[in-house]
Formats: structure tokens, C-alpha cells, sequence
């Protein structure tokens, strides 16, 4: 009999309560928007003000919907991937698939996206398992930064978008490079492992693996169990990212933020800080920066790479894997990274996007 071993888990905190409601919150948001416009209908017609209200409670309510929308299926796939691991495979298998040389673990790590496409909603949950059952934790930092971009979806609809010109082959070679930089950089910690959220580990779903034991059937529905604990604890994570975002893209336009970056250095701060706003799937992405390839082409190789690594959403979702002081490191790492690279292509490689 394959046994539970989930974890029990602590008082839920101010933050966690918070969570558990947001179901309820973003629902009383999206029927507050129904009622007024129900009663601009059946009035003919709102006071000025509120339909202010109504115009800003509508665009919230689709940038959070389509945020949430795209990123799900991902999640779904990465919690099934998660789940099959933790049921089919031993830590020591898993510690086998790696390279034990830290740089070619890291490398190793940033290939593995384009054979499990699962974008960044699924990739966290992905990675945090590999790392729970034996993998380097550069191996994890590495897959998480370079799975969103470098996966066969990805690639092809970048080549759609951009041919096979510079920001096509900018951006798969410098999002290789920073995840695996980063990747190598954190595996030079003298305990690698105090790099991860112990709390949030242990509490991960965990079953015995009796493999060699038990019917298939059994072994599947075990892993399926697993994505559907991971789907709503992973979930939590991505509303509230996706909350954050869209709230943000309400307050701060495009327009006026675009309006900002002029200049070889400026362009590419305005379009990270655009990337991170907008939260929006690497598979949509090329199409997104797609109007934008009249700037300079280190500005849309910024928004490509940066907003593929990290986003709002996935910051949210990355503290259920990392400490905070992590998260942190990792993004100044990135957003070092990515700065140093694409201004060096805008200084060196303007004109030619295509």
C-alpha cells in the first residue's frame, strides 16, 4: 500500500488567510463590476464617475482573467510532471539524471525546458520537485529562469514573429547564459540546500514509491492526487501574482511608461520594468514586443529575456521554493545580467532586429 506522507501543516499565517480568500475577493470584484453595468443598462446610462468605475473595474477584471487564463494550463502540466516524479522515481534516480560538476549541472538545467515545455507557471512547480528529490539546486535555478523561453513553443513562435535575425538568436543564446551564470553562482553556497524554503518543502505532497510494487493504475492516481494538491497550492501563488499585475498595469499605462524610455540605456529599464508589468506568457510574448521592434533592439531582447525569467506572477509562486533573501539575489542577478547584455547589443547592434 503506497502510504501518505504529506506533511502536517502549521497555523496558517496572515498572508495564508489572505490567500484562501482571494477566491472570494477577485469573485465580489467581478460581480461588482455585472451590477454596474447592469444598472448603467436599466438606468440608460451612469453618472460620469461611475462609469469611470465601471471602465476601470472592466479592464482590471481582463488583464487579471487572461493573466490567470493563459498561465494555467502550464501550471496543470507542470503539477502533473511534478506528481509523476515524486510517485515513478527514487532520489537516487533523480540525483543520476544530473552531471555532478557544478557549471555542466547548471547547463544541464537550462536544456531541460525544451524537452518539458510547461512555460514559467509550470516550471516552478517542476523544478521544486527535481530539487526536493535529490537535484542540484543549480540545476533547479537554472531549468526555472530558461524553461519559460527555451522550449520548442517558445522558440517557434519567436521565429514567427522575428525570423532568424538578431533577437531571435539573442534571445535563446542570453537566457541560456544568465540561467546557467546563475544556476553555477548559486551552487558555490556552502550548503546549497539553505538556498530553499524549508517550510514550504515540507509541506510538499509526498508518497512512498513502491514502483516495482504496485499496478500502474495505482501508482497514476497517486501522481494525479499530487497535481491536484500542487494545482491549488501553486494556484494561490499565481492569483495573487496575477492580482498584483494587473492592479499595476490599471494604475501605470503603457503609454505613458513607453513614452519614457528613450536612449540606449533608458529604453531597456522601461522595457524590463514593461515586462514585469505585464506579466504576460512567453508563448505571447514575441508578439507583444513584436510592434516595439522599431526601438532599439537591446530594449526588445530585454523584454523578451528579463519578462520570460521572472515576472509578477512568478515571484509570487517562487516563495513557495525559495527564502526570500533568494529571490532577491536572483533577481539582481538576472536584472544585472540582462542590463549588461542588452546594452551591450544596443550599443553594438542597432539596426538590425531582423
Amino acid at each position: 500500500m503506497i502510504t501518505s506522507k504529506i506533511a502536517p501543516k502549521s497555523n496558517p499565517s496572515t498572508a495564508g488567510r489572505l490567500l484562501k480568500k482571494l477566491p472570494v475577493l477577485v469573485t465580489a470584484l467581478l460581480v461588482a463590476a455585472a451590477v454596474l453595468n447592469l444598472a448603467g443598462i436599466a438606468l440608460d446610462g451612469l453618472p460620469a464617475w461611475a462609469d469611470a468605475i465601471l471602465d476601470t473595474l472592466s479592464f482590471f477584471s481582463s488583464l487579471f482573467l487572461s493573466i490567470v487564463i493563459n498561465a494555467v494550463p502550464f501550471l496543470l502540466l507542470g503539477a502533473l510532471g511534478s506528481g509523476l516524479i515524486e510517485v515513478f522515481f527514487e532520489p537516487r534516480e533523480v540525483i543520476a539524471w544530473f552531471p555532478r560538476q557544478p557549471l555542466l549541472s547548471a547547463f544541464t538545467g537550462s536544456l531541460l525546458g525544451f524537452f518539458c515545455p510547461a512555460g514559467e507557471s509550470g516550471s516552478i512547480p517542476l523544478s521544486r520537485r527535481l530539487m526536493q528529490k535529490g537535484a542540484p539546486v543549480s540545476t533547479g535555478v537554472s531549468m526555472l529562469l530558461a524553461a519559460p523561453a527555451f522550449n520548442p513553443i517558445v522558440i517557434a513562435s519567436t521565429l514567427a514573429a522575428f525570423g532568424p535575425g538578431l533577437v531571435f538568436w539573442g534571445r535563446f543564446g542570453l537566457t541560456l547564459l544568465i540561467a546557467t551564470l546563475v544556476g553555477w553562482i548559486f551552487s558555490l553556497h556552502p550548503e546549497p540546500r539553505l538556498l530553499l524554503n524549508q517550510n514550504a518543502l515540507a509541506q510538499m505532497p509526498k508518497y512512498e514509491v513502491l514502483a516495482d510494487r504496485q499496478p500502474f493504475l495505482a501508482r497514476l492516481s497517486r501522481a494525479l492526487l499530487i497535481l491536484v494538491d500542487e494545482f491549488f497550492e501553486m494556484g494561490s501563488g499565481l492569483v495573487l501574482g496575477a492580482l498584483l499585475a494587473a492592479f499595476l498595469q490599471t494604475v501605470v499605462r503603457q503609454p505613458a511608461l513607453l513614452d519614457l524610455g528613450q536612449g540606449p540605456v533608458l529604453s531597456v529599464v522601461v522595457m524590463i520594468a514593461l515586462s514585469v508589468l505585464r506579466s504576460v506568457s512567453s508563448i505571447d510574448d514575441s508578439f507583444i514586443a513584436l510592434p516595439l521592434a522599431g526601438s532599439f533592439p537591446g530594449a526588445v531582447l530585454a523584454f523578451l529575456v528579463f519578462g520570460s525569467m521572472l515576472d509578477i506572477k512568478s515571484i509570487w509562486m517562487l516563495f513557495r521554493v525559495f527564502t526570500f533573501r533568494t529571490i532577491a539575489y536572483m533577481a539582481a542577478l538576472v536584472l544585472l545580467m540582462t542590463l549588461i547584455g542588452t546594452v551591450f547589443i544596443n550599443y553594438f547592434g542597432r539596426g538590425r532586429i531582423f
